[in-house]
């Protein structure tokens, strides 16, 4: 309404129609709430009504149907209902599920507010501020056709014998107007925030949207986790096996060379191929090892400790395995944790603990190093701490000067069985 152009834009007749229409939704819903009310009043006393009672209840989803649809009219944001879908097929499903939800109680409560309360003021505001500054324009007319050129009656309380009066009058007319659209917007924006409050609930949508953003991240993160087993079994079954295949000719024409150049670049293409092979096998050790496959996390946790370049100690009690996403955030994380200690710690020596208590899996990583650590300096831990809050889990990190550093990591998890590896 700040704007210089408001009252050549459309959203003066905009918030005129969207009250306008109010007040004749407001006394069809009076209408019928009260018809309706009457009929079961009357019919309860042979029983009949009492299923009618039901359709009162239900009153107010049709109501709020075409309350969303209005707020088309000045809420350029669309607006949906939040009912929930019913379990079952069928009309008693569908009953059941109405009645116990508690959007179709607000959605009556405001059927009620609209048919008692808002469609009056509706009609108020829109005559106020619409049609009585509407009737002092029309002055003029009115005085040229029904007065016969010789008076003119305004808001039917005064009378106007003279054209200069009635132009001033149609001038004043103006002007309210202009004021009018004013008031008609701010009483339809007003009217609009609470119908949008008690129909249609921004903090419900945002729930919604929470919930169904919180279950598309997870989905990614499963998505994620099978694309790296895909590619780590690719890898290892078919590239890998190339250069094993690879190494072992240049192996063996080796032996049968004689002696002199060729030889020499024989062994030569043998290094490196075994090279190659060495770092693909690390390669795929890094994007999802086998061994956590296979075995579960105890056993990869233990050989990350033994691949690591200081002594670490593994005390990890599982008694059974829990969901792929959770077992390999939590690999990556110790794997993490490990190297940072290894690179950056001066640490002599390192421990990793866990286990698995009250719905959850914890885990602890500690050193005895220097200490300091930061997580924002570059290593790691804030995107594993993202990986990790997808699952709803928590990493801290303690690490004062002069250490020692503690890294504690948890997911909320059930383990299976041991021999179940569909977690």
């Amino acid at each position: 309404m700040s704007r210089p152009g408001f009252l050549l834009s459309a959203w003066p007749l905009r918030s005129a129609a969207y009250l306008l229409t109010g007040a004749v939704t407001g006394v069809a819903t009076l209408v019928g709430l009260v018809t309706l009310a009457a009929v079961c009043g009357v019919l309860a006393v042979v029983l009949v009504g009492l299923p009618l009672l039901v359709v009162v209840a239900l009153g107010g989803i049709p109501v709020a149907w075409a309350e969303r649809r209005r707020l088309r009219l000045i809420d350029r944001t669309p607006v949906s209902g939040r009912h929930q879908v019913p379990a079952a097929p069928g009309l008693r499903a569908w009953l059941t599920t109405r009645l116990r939800e508690q959007a179709t109680w607000r959605e009556l409560g405001y059927a009620l507010l609209f048919a008692g309360v808002l469609w009056p003021v509706d009609a108020l505001v829109v005559t106020v501020a619409l049609l009585f500054p509407v009737s002092l324009v029309a002055t003029p007319l009115s005085m040229a056709t029904v007065g016969d050129g010789h008076e003119a009656k305004v808001l039917k309380q005064w009378t106007v014998t003279t054209w200069p009066t009635a132009f001033g009058v149609a001038v004043l007319g103006v002007l309210l107007m202009g004021a009018g659209a004013y008031v008609l917007a701010t009483a339809a924006g007003a009217r609009a925030g609470l119908a949008r409050l008690l129909i249609a609930s921004r903090e419900g949508e945002l729930g919604a949207e929470v919930v169904e953003l919180a279950r598309s991240r997870a989905r990614l993160v499963d998505a994620f986790e099978a694309e790296r087993r895909r590619i780590e079994r690719d890898l290892h079954d078919g590239a890998q096996q190339r250069l094993v295949a690879l190494t072992m000719i240049l192996a063996l024409a080796r032996l049968d060379a004689p002696s002199g150049p060729l030889a020499e670049q024989l062994a030569k293409a043998h290094e490196e191929a075994g090279k190659a092979l060495a770092e693909l096998r690390e390669l795929i050790h890094g994007i999802h090892p086998k061994v956590l496959t296979d075995y579960g996390l105890r056993a990869a946790v233990a050989d990350a400790a033994d691949r690591c370049v200081i002594p670490v100690d593994v005390d990890l009690e599982l008694p059974g395995r829990p969901a792929r996403a959770v077992e390999s955030a939590a690999y990556f994380v110790v794997c993490e944790a490990l190297a940072n200690v290894a690179r950056h710690s001066g640490a002599d020596r390192a421990r990793v603990s866990g286990g698995h208590r009250d719905g959850r899996l914890f885990l602890e990583v500690r050193d005895d190093g220097r200490g300091g650590a930061d997580p924002s300096a570059g290593s790691g831990l804030v995107g594993l701490a993202d990986r990790v809050s997808v699952l709803d889990g928590r990493l801290v990190l303690t690490s004062p000067p002069d250490g020692p550093t503690l890294l504690r990591v948890e997911f909320p998890c059930e383990l299976t069985e041991p021999t179940d590896r569909c977690a």
